[in-house]
């Protein structure tokens, strides 16, 4: 096994607790989000964002019967513990200027606070909306993957919190292995709309934190086709050269004809 890492997130195995959103906000030293409720949720946090490294999605279902031993008459809850990609292919990476952004040996993007000047590039870059500037510091934010627990040989804050075992952690090939023999094991229970997220047939070329869903991704903010948007820029560039001939063309034939 190399040492490059990986989450696997399976959400049919988390209670939305949201302890793995304060333990990262515990170890990192991140501040507080309070308690300012969106009116559509019982999630407090709503995003991923400078202060939310961690976030766990409450999707609220329609009376299912039968499922999950509820009511017939009750809602059904979904939850999903979100985090921070670490594209195999980062957009963020990509488009950063000053090098704050760089790959770590784990195989994880580590945002240094220290070197960001501000720019946003990476906010825009981002396929997943997941980083986001603090406006009242100036810099981006993100989850680090836990590098300095990493360095010292032990889990991500999130993943030893949490209390189900829903956030998994370690090295990115038996990750695989693991969600393979998990959906095998709930479509054997009857679970036939489980999905395993990793969008490797996409220009992010796959991703270190992978979910185990049921239903539709989307309804988790998981993206069917996230796109690195540099991907675009030859076609730009081609586009502009094009244009550029076309125009220096044109000027020449304009001078050559007034001069006769």
């Amino acid at each position: 096994m190399s040492q490059v890492t990986a989450f696997l997130t399976d959400s049919t195995l988390c209670i939305g607790c949201k302890a793995c959103e304060v333990a990262c906000k515990e170890w990192n030293q991140v501040e507080a989000d309070g308690y300012d409720w969106s009116g559509f949720s019982y999630d407090n946090t709503g995003h991923l964002g400078h202060s939310t490294w961690r976030h766990v999605s409450f999707v609220e279902h329609a009376p299912e019967p039968g499922v999950g031993g509820n009511d017939a008459d009750l809602a059904s809850w979904g939850f999903e513990s979100d985090v921070c990609k670490h594209c195999e292919n980062a957009g963020c990476l990509e488009a950063c200027p000053t090098g704050a952004l760089t790959r770590t040996e784990f195989g994880g993007v580590y945002l240094q606070s220290d070197v960001c000047n501000g720019c946003s590039y990476c906010v825009v870059s981002c396929p997943f909306g997941v980083v986001q500037k603090n406006v009242k510091d100036g810099r981006a934010f993100k989850c680090t993957f836990c590098y300095d627990r990493q360095k010292e040989g032990l889990q991500p804050a999130c993943a030893k919190t949490c209390p189900t075992e829903s956030i998994k952690f370690g090295p990115i090939e038996e990750m695989e292995l693991i969600a393979q023999e998990r959906i095998k094991e709930l479509n054997s229970r009857g679970m036939d709309d489980v999905h395993y997220y990793n969008p490797t047939h996409t220009s992010v070329g796959g991703t270190h934190a992978a979910f185990i869903v049921r239903g539709d991704p989307k309804q988790y903010n998981l993206p069917p086709n996230p796109e690195v948007p540099t991907q675009y820029l030859k076609d730009g560039w081609t586009g502009a050269a094009i244009g550029a001939g076309i125009l220096l063309a044109g000027s020449i034939f304009a001078f050559l004809g007034t001069k006769r």
